[in-house]
């Protein structure tokens, strides 16, 4: 772990730029990933039945779930583990009603821009969307539910769900993927169907819609750099959430936050992938030191994988003021912000942080409430995407379209002579006339 003060912050961030390597490296998924989309797009099927024998060494003769086998896992974790069970319920109850809620913030509306001239907007849902569920280090149970449930409170009328076949012979995703699936579909679960196929073939094959696989009009969810990857070169295909990529975490600390609660949070993260990033800003050396000590502490008894993280970009800045500490945080525009500077600097902070992808208030808001089950949505913006898009949620379900009504109000013939004016001067003569005949209609 580095230590900095608020001073050298600037100059490190410019820093962390991407090696010639890194960069060598994207290309290279980039090729590989196009002639993926390139044969699905071409073969439909076939090709995605090679990608799936050649990456995930599973030959499959379907790639559709059948219905029963998701019951036989819902029935299966009931079983086994009702406890977990309980816990997916009732997380998929609070994140349905964050979702409801967020759903009535789009509205249909008309509003009277000039006499005779009615503007309007209306809010449809899509009508299929995909949720891509990885399940590669960890089957992700809480991705179905966060991509799953949004999707159907915002009204989808189908939601195809797609994850990589295990090998194990019987051609289907993860056990407790499939369960998670019939948890999230709730009251709805029909409207749910689950398909065995991963990586950027299936991203292709929702994009385009194969003989077995449906056109999915949205595609959500996170995934590894082929999937990212494959996201990103399909977007206009279909609609993406956003493009994912390392997740992390921004920490601001007062003067009495608990150093241990503190690294427990950076291990938490760090534990997510080598490439995870743990941050936090200290008001002084003594604390900045403490945390350290915690980290220190509790590293020993962490995976691997969160050593190596801390390893690579543990950071702890020491600001000046809190001034000094919303603007590093906005610099950094992090997934997930945590708050722990006592209620009263939280509030005079909280009007001043504008780029994270979800705020956690407080030393009791732990962001693993977030990534599990407080019912706000845990796919985020990573990567310093924070600065122009926010997470996962009904919206991203939704299209905003407008209506336009218009009769013989006072406001009506000004607003035709301004088109017409507007269009003679961009040089289009047919764009003036149709406006213009309106008039005395």
């Amino acid at each position: 772990m580095i230590i900095l003060a608020g001073g050298e912050f600037d100059v490190h961030w410019k820093s962390q730029t991407v090696s010639g390597a890194d960069g060598d490296m994207e290309r290279e998924v980039r090729r590989s990933v196009r002639r993926i989309i390139d044969e699905v797009r071409r073969r439909g099927d076939a090709a995605a039945r090679e990608f799936t024998a050649q990456f995930d060494r599973v030959s499959l003769e379907r790639f559709e779930v059948p219905g029963g086998a998701v019951e036989a896992a819902f029935e299966r974790l009931r079983a086994t583990d009702a406890e977990l069970a309980a816990a997916l319920e009732l997380a998929r109850d609070n994140i349905h009603r964050f979702a409801v809620e967020q759903r009535k913030q789009f509205f249909d509306f008309e509003c009277e821009v000039a006499p005779g001239v009615i503007a309007g907007q209306r809010v449809i849902p899509a009508q299929k969307a995909a949720i891509y569920a990885p399940a590669g280090r960890f089957p992700l149970i809480s991705s179905v539910l966060m991509g799953v449930v949004p999707a159907l409170a915002a009204g989808v009328e189908e939601v195809f769900v797609a994850s990589p076949p295990v090998r194990d012979g019987s051609g289907l995703p993860d056990w407790r993927i499939l369960a998670a699936v019939r948890v999230a579909g709730g009251v709805r679960a029909a409207a749910v169907r689950a398909f065995a196929i991963g990586g950027a073939q299936a991203i292709a094959a929702l994009a385009f819609g194969t003989e077995t696989i449906p056109r999915a009009d949205v595609i959500a969810g996170p995934g590894n750099k082929y999937v990212a990857a494959a996201k990103r070169l399909l977007f206009g295909e279909a609609g993406v959430d956003f493009v994912a990529g390392p997740t992390d975490v921004l920490v601001i600390a007062g003067p009495d936050a608990d150093p241990d609660v503190i690294a427990a949070d950076m291990i938490a993260q760090a534990e997510h992938d080598p490439d995870a990033r743990a941050r936090v800003l200290a008001p002084d050396a003594d604390l900045a030191g403490r945390i350290v000590q915690a980290v220190e502490k509790r590293r020993g008894a962490s995976a691997e994988t969160a050593r190596a993280s801390l390893d690579a970009g543990g950071l702890v800045i020491i600001y000046a003021d809190e001034d000094e500490a919303a603007r590093i945080a906005n610099i950094i525009a992090p997934e997930h912000l945590e708050l722990q500077c006592g209620d009263e600097a939280n509030k005079r902070l909280l009007p001043r942080l504008r780029n994270y992808g979800a705020l956690f208030i407080g030393e009791k808001a732990a962001e693993a409430l977030g990534d599990y089950s407080a019912g706000t949505n845990h796919t985020l913006p990573t990567s310093g995407c924070a600065r122009f898009t926010g997470g996962l949620s009904a919206r991203h379900f939704l299209k905003t379209v407008t209506t336009l009504r218009c009769t013989e109000g006072a406001g009506y013939a000004p607003v035709v002579k301004a088109a017409e004016t507007i269009a003679r001067a961009e040089g289009l003569a047919g764009h003036a006339e149709s406006a213009k005949m309106r008039l005395g209609r």
